[in-house]
């Protein structure tokens, strides 16, 4: 892994907590629950969360009995989320390009938008072979990725947001490979610049990606509703996809 990956460092910070404070448990929690009821998947079942973050999705997981592992490169995240005990709940530093030994999931999951942050993109094969060594052989993964298409088209060049006493600003641009998000501000009379690039993958990227990786996509959602996928107006990009080999 590159000492210069840009994740490795931003993830790992207080202010990337910072800045993402607000996220919407609510909304979260509803997914959760709509996902594991359209799957039917049954208490006592094996999860992954990939790069689970803080671990909020994992903790909900969990509370819906499932036996859950929360995976994040951050070890600054997997210390925050180990603060949540619960039993059949497991937090580990690691990198999704690795398989995880000794453990076989039912379901993984890749949540909100948690792939393609390579910049050689080998390394997404490396994600997908590493999820489907990990599942058993009727395992599935749910991975839920931006609409590109939706973002592009409403792409807000320039923002600013004021975060428990911080100015956060956030310009965005897309390069026909990447979306870019650069985030500059100032703390005790420093100034900070860290960046987020995340490739634009697209409904096709991802099909040939799957089909390549040994998956065949089951189903396509566009929001946490469980609505079908629109590329013009859908807010997600949900995909269900089975080991086919």
């Amino acid at each position: 892994m590159a000492d210069n990956e840009w994740f490795k460092s931003w993830f790992d910070t207080k202010y990337y907590h910072i800045l993402y404070k607000d996220r919407d448990e609510s909304e979260a929690d509803r997914f959760i629950k709509n996902i594991a009821g359209y799957l039917e998947i049954e208490p006592g079942s094996y999860v992954l969360d990939l790069a689970c973050g803080s671990g909020r999705h994992a903790k909900k997981l969990c509370d819906l009995g499932f036996k859950v592992v929360g995976a994040d490169l951050s070890e600054n995240s997997i210390s925050t989320a180990k603060k949540s005990k619960a039993e059949n709940l497991e937090f580990i530093v690691h990198d999704m390009r690795q398989v995880i030994s000794n453990y076989t999931f039912d379901y993984v999951f890749n949540m909100f938008t948690s792939f393609g942050y390579f910049e050689d993109k080998s390394d997404n094969d490396a994600v997908l072979q590493s999820i489907h060594t990990m599942l058993n052989s009727q395992g599935i993964l749910i991975l839920d990725f931006m609409n590109v298409e939706k973002v592009i088209d409403n792409l807000i060049s320039e923002e600013k947001k004021q975060i428990d006493g911080l100015e956060f600003e956030i310009a965005r641009s897309y390069d026909q490979s990447h979306i870019t998000k650069d985030i500059s501000f100032v703390d005790e009379g420093k100034r900070y610049h860290f960046q987020e690039r995340v490739q634009a993958l697209k409904l096709e990227d991802f099909e040939e990606l799957m089909l390549r990786n040994g998956f065949n996509i089951l189903r396509t959602f566009g929001n946490f509703d469980l609505e079908p996928f629109n590329a013009s107006i859908s807010d997600r990009l949900i995909i269900i996809a089975a080991k086919s080999e």
